[in-house]
């Protein structure tokens, strides 16, 4: 529960994609009602679980907003400030760490609750997730698999571009050219997207029939999930290696756009990390 709910909120609050502040703190005070749902779809909650359920989501989050969203605005604050000038790809990375850093808090702060959910499930429950899992591979699949690498380049190219231009406005051709280079140079392997994540699944779900039951007194079994998350953020050698190398070649890319940006499409950018920093500020104050 706890890194799927991490990645939730971090999403909310720091992707490009939301169209106006306002749909931040909307979308930021529904996450627990979103996130039952969202977990819901994983696990068909029993009736007896839902009440527990929702009142873990509620308490994290009003944990995350007095704890979490002041070291968030904090960060937006800084990216704002390296938008003015050129960056390099060392400090794009250095932003990229302490956001997972963020992430990887709330989802160590989730291991006492999810241990006590994790010990009620059904065997039931856990074929659930399992058939869960299979469509979610079965989507990803027809999303990216079955694609040529030519259309996979494609799709890529246009994420890119739709983020890229809702942060910064248009880009000129030149800009444009220089997305679509990244993209076909990029070591994004859909095939080892997929891999990793059925990897992670199979983890998973190893951990829950662990945990299942009660088979682990409640510290082990919540230092259990703190430990998942820790190899989660940080797996060992050499997949570290290799999520390491793409995340500086991300990093990179990100920098060369940054510096080719003309003084009006970084003031956009300034003004957008203000405006979410504005509503994270708010976002914090209520809870207070």
């Amino acid at each position: 529960m706890g890194p799927r709910l991490a990645r939730i909120i971090g999403a909310l609050l720091l992707a490009g994609g939301l169209a106006a502040c306002s749909a931040v703190r909307i979308a930021y005070n529904s996450l627990p009602e979103v996130s039952y749902w969202w977990l819901d779809s994983y696990v068909d909650f029993e009736a007896a679980q839902t009440p527990r359920v929702r009142d873990a989501l509620t308490q994290l989050l009003a944990w995350h907003r007095q704890d979490e969203l002041p070291k968030l605005a904090e960060l937006l604050r800084q990216t704002r400030a390296l938008a003015a000038d050129d960056v390099t790809a060392a400090q794009a990375c250095e932003l990229a760490d302490a956001i997972r850093a963020r992430l990887l808090a709330v989802a160590e702060h989730t291991a006492p609750s999810g241990a006590e959910l994790v010990a009620s499930l059904s065997d039931a429950q856990l074929a659930h997730i399992e058939r869960k899992h299979a469509r979610v591979n079965a989507d990803y699949a027809k999303a990216w698999l079955d694609l040529s690498r030519e259309d996979q380049q494609e799709k890529r190219y246009e994420q890119f571009l739709d983020r890229s231009e809702d942060f910064y406005g248009r880009l000129d051709p030149e800009q444009r050219e220089l997305l679509r280079r990244q993209a076909a140079a990029s070591m994004f392997d859909p095939r080892e997207v997929d891999a990793n994540r059925r990897r992670h699944q199979q983890e998973v779900l190893a951990l829950l029939r662990r945990l299942q039951g009660g088979r682990l007194p409640a510290a082990e079994a919540q230092g259990a999930i703190r430990d998942y998350a820790r190899r989660f953020a940080q797996p060992p050698a050499p997949m570290r290696e290799r999520l390491r190398a793409q995340q500086e070649e991300t990093c990179r890319d990100v920098a060369e756009l940054h510096n080719r940006t003309s003084p009006g499409q970084r003031q956009k950018a300034q003004q957008r990390l203000q405006a979410y920093e504005n509503d994270v500020r708010q976002l914090a104050a209520a809870a207070f």
